[in-house]
């Protein structure tokens, strides 16, 4: 069964005035390029819409832009303080033992010095072992794969938030 009718939340999305919505956007994404673009292309019909929408955007941001993007992320194992979502994308993280946290630290830290921006990768669903292995793999990468990796990475977390941002209820 197919409907002709846009969601509730997406429809309320689509009726924010522009200053809100850009507002909405960069809670899920820091890269104003990126919620400016999403921004001009609204209203959207179906979430899916909104969704190829953003990927199609963060495919071709620019490095620029990617580092604007990152900046919005907590290193992983510190979320944001008073920062729910970041608390709850990064809740695999919340349980773990003192000596992983330890090392996501460090793990966190000669990340940052090698490419200097924080370690990115989309949290939700992993658990400390996983995002902590990601890291330790990913911290051999030369910056150019490691560059993509990020941009597929900050792909799935823009969608995820997108998803939470239209099928919200009001």
């Amino acid at each position: 069964m197919t409907s002709t009718s846009t969601p509730p939340g997406l429809a309320r999305f689509n009726a924010l005035e522009e200053h809100a919505a850009l507002a909405a956007l960069h809670e899920a994404c820091a890269s104003t390029a990126w919620a400016r673009r999403l921004l001009a292309a609204r209203p959207y019909a179906v979430p899916e819409a909104l969704y190829a929408a953003s990927d199609a955007v963060t495919a071709e941001l620019t490095t620029e832009d990617l580092a604007e993007a990152m900046a919005g992320h907590p290193p992983i194992g510190r979320p944001r303080p008073g920062d729910p979502a970041s608390a709850r994308e990064q809740s695999g993280m919340a349980g773990a033992a003192g000596a992983l946290r330890a090392e996501m630290l460090e793990l966190n830290l000669a990340y940052q010095e090698k490419f200097g921006h924080v370690f990115l990768i989309c949290a939700t669903g992993r658990s400390g072992e996983e995002m902590r292995d990601a890291a330790r793999e990913r911290i051999g990468n030369p910056p150019e794969r490691e560059r993509e990796i990020v941009r597929t990475e900050l792909g799935k977390i823009n969608r995820i938030r997108l998803a939470r941002l239209v099928e919200e209820d009001a």
